[in-house]
């Protein structure tokens, strides 16, 4: 098995599938062999298989293959759990091959909440962030067909597709009653993660979109540029970020504490099953860091402040957090799909379970504009 990493489900609609919103997202390439045993209550499931293949009506519509995707999706629905599922083979290799490049879409994370298709948050600038979907809008029509029919996968199909065509999305804002459609335009959406923006007083303005395996890379060149260029107090701003891998959320985390505790994996009863330390040597352990938050930080994101506010080197700036903290399992099956099953829960550094909570902000301030010159304010009273 390799290491694990952050993966929000979160599913972009853009199709950061297997990148942003379940973080602790492990992958395996290897192949899941026969089962050593099944328990007898399976039986019947075979049983189902050979009456369907001896007496059903219309035999020609007997497709094992989807027969038994039905099957997997429906023992998977039975756990209960928004972050336990089955890809089938295309989704799931359009999700891998959409790590190795940009991603054609409107941009946007979304995940089943309450049974509605409900987006996370949009990515900074991109069609979806430009046409005003905002965290917590509920999805309810794509193209005239409502969601509340489609699995996760088939609502993110959809919704994707070529840069320069459009998609018409039935949207609910949060905090309205009436419906709003939307045609929104697809564009490619750049995988660049990492931005810098050097703000008077000798502060640097850094925000982070996503993790992505390149992040640590982008995040310490964004670093290195600002230092050079004579920033003193440091920005970090994760709102809107659905999270992503989560060693590279311990990698960011480890730029701002000299070792330490970022966070715990623990079961369900709590127990602790595995500590993430921070790496000493970071290049921002002496200045003084503002960590700007909102709903739609999410996952990693979750984790990254997490630390940094409970180890002492930043404050949380803005709303609460998402509330999502599940460590997952993606796993490819025979046939070239996968599954991806929620496998522990992490904890921040005190202990504190995310999961359904999400992160208070030491400074609860809900305008955007607002919150960035809190900020800047709190860094500068630092220096």
């Amino acid at each position: 098995m390799k290491s694990r990493k952050s993966l929000p489900y979160t599913l972009l609609i853009v199709f950061l599938l297997v990148l942003s919103f379940g973080t602790g997202f492990g992958f395996s390439q290897s192949l899941l062999g026969p089962a050593p045993g099944l328990p007898e209550e399976f039986n019947t499931l075979s049983d189902v298989w050979q009456y369907l293949e001896d007496y059903y009506v219309n035999k020609d519509s007997v497709d094992p293959q989807e027969l038994s995707e039905g099957a997997i999706e429906g023992l998977l629905e039975a756990l209960d759990d928004p972050y336990t599922y089955y890809l089938d083979a295309e989704t799931y290799q359009l999700a891998m091959s959409d790590l190795q490049g940009s991603f054609e879409g409107i941009g946007a994370v979304i995940t089943v909440e309450d049974d509605e298709l409900t987006v996370v948050s949009p990515i900074a600038g991109s069609p979806a962030d430009e046409a005003g979907i905002r965290a917590g809008d509920k999805i309810l029509e794509v193209d005239g067909e409502p969601t509340s029919g489609m699995s996760l996968q088939e609502a993110v199909l959809r919704v994707r597709g070529p840069k320069g065509t459009t998609v018409t999305l039935l949207i609910l804002h949060q905090g309205e009653t009436t419906p709003t459609e939307m045609e929104i335009p697809r564009a490619e959406i750049p995988i660049d993660s990492v931005c810098l923006d050097l703000l008077p007083d000798n502060i640097a303005h850094i925000r982070i979109t996503h993790l992505s395996e390149r992040t640590h890379a982008e995040f310490s060149s964004a670093l290195d540029d600002a230092r050079g260029d004579g920033a003193e107090g440091i920005i970090l701003d994760l709102r809107n970020n659905p999270g992503g891998y989560l060693h590279v959320a311990v990698d960011i985390a480890s730029e701002f504490l000299d070792g330490g505790i970022v966070l715990y994996e623990a079961d369900d009863e709590g127990n602790i099953v595995k500590e993430w330390p921070a790496s000493p040597g970071g290049l921002a352990l002496d200045l003084p860091v503002a960590l700007l938050v909102n709903g739609g930080s999410a996952s990693g994101s979750e984790v990254l402040a997490g630390a940094l506010q409970e180890r002492g080197r930043a404050p949380l700036i803005g709303t609460r957090t998402y509330g999502k903290g599940s460590v997952c399992l993606v796993q490819e099956l025979s046939d070239g799909s996968a599954v991806y099953v929620t496998t522990t829960r992490f904890l921040t550094p005190d202990g504190r379970l995310i999961e359904g909570q999400g992160l208070a902000p030491d400074f609860e301030i809900p305008d955007e504009e607002t919150q960035l010159q809190f900020a800047i304010e709190h860094v500068k009273a630092q220096l």
